[in-house]
């Protein structure tokens, strides 16, 4: 089953990292965020990817292209221009493919304009900028039994702030310092049955959570899985700290 991971955007809120690269390359103890969000997957047996590209795609092309120099140790004849690798760490067998979809395209267009690379019943999508301890296996039945053509995966938030409840007349009856809120959102980790490309357009103004998804909903035809466990996104510099924190003090809890 192909796992489509979106690519494609500027990263505007976490500008201090991605005005020379795309936000799915901002690191995580050494390593770019898509790679530990392709660990997560290859971690249930789903290594076959697709990358719909835009804003710099090149970096993530030269990475993925140069992957086996960056990360095992080469002899390299200068005379001959002949170069050896030392095959003394693991090996990663995951497979790739990277297409340019546009640089203004939003999400939609460029699931659209990879479709030509989907060719099973389901394929997955999710975002190249969050990692989350969800089970993906559990995620895939969950979607089966639905019978929906799509299913998205959400997650509670904590809020950023303390919150309280008073009586009406100033007096404080609860404090509550960033309670996770009741509602959920959409974190990602999304299972598509094929007929989802059909809601979909090339065009470049095709947004996967507007037009196509409101239409689901209307239809009945959209699920949720509830994922109790951790996620956390990359919008900003406080977040990408964050996941660093936590990468150095050994609770990568995605891994």
């Amino acid at each position: 089953m192909k796992v489509i991971i979106l690519c494609g955007g500027k990263g505007t809120r976490l500008r201090e990292e991605t005005e020379f690269k795309p936000k799915p390359m901002v690191e995580i103890g050494g390593l770019p965020i898509i790679w530990h969000i392709m660990a997560r997957y290859a971690r249930f047996g789903f290594k076959d990817f697709v990358l719909p590209l835009g804003y710099k795609g090149e970096v993530l092309k030269q990475y993925f292209h140069d992957y086996k120099f960056r990360n095992t140790d080469f002899t390299v004849d200068l005379g001959t221009g002949i170069s050896t690798l030392h095959e003394d760490t693991p090996k990663v067998d995951w497979k790739i493919t990277l297409c340019d979809t546009g640089q203004e395209t939003l999400k939609g267009g460029r699931i659209k304009r990879i479709a030509q690379h989907i060719d099973t019943e389901r394929f997955m999508v999710t975002y190249g900028d969050g990692v989350a301890d969800i089970d993906i296996n559990k995620l895939l039945a969950f979607h089966r039994k639905s019978g929906s053509i799509a299913t998205f995966t959400g997650v509670r938030m904590p809020s950023r702030f303390g919150a309280v409840r008073t009586d009406g007349q100033g007096k404080i009856l609860s404090w509550e310092e960033k309670p996770v809120l009741d509602a959920y959102i959409n974190c990602g980790f999304f299972v598509f049955k094929s007929e989802f490309l059909d809601y979909l357009s090339e065009d470049e103004s095709c947004d996967l959570e507007k037009e196509p998804l409101e239409r689901l909903a209307e239809e009945g035809q959209l699920s949720m899985y509830p994922h109790d466990g951790q996620w956390q996104c990359m919008d900003t510099l406080r977040d990408s700290q964050k996941l660093n924190s936590l990468w150095d003090a050994g609770k990568a809890f995605w891994l």
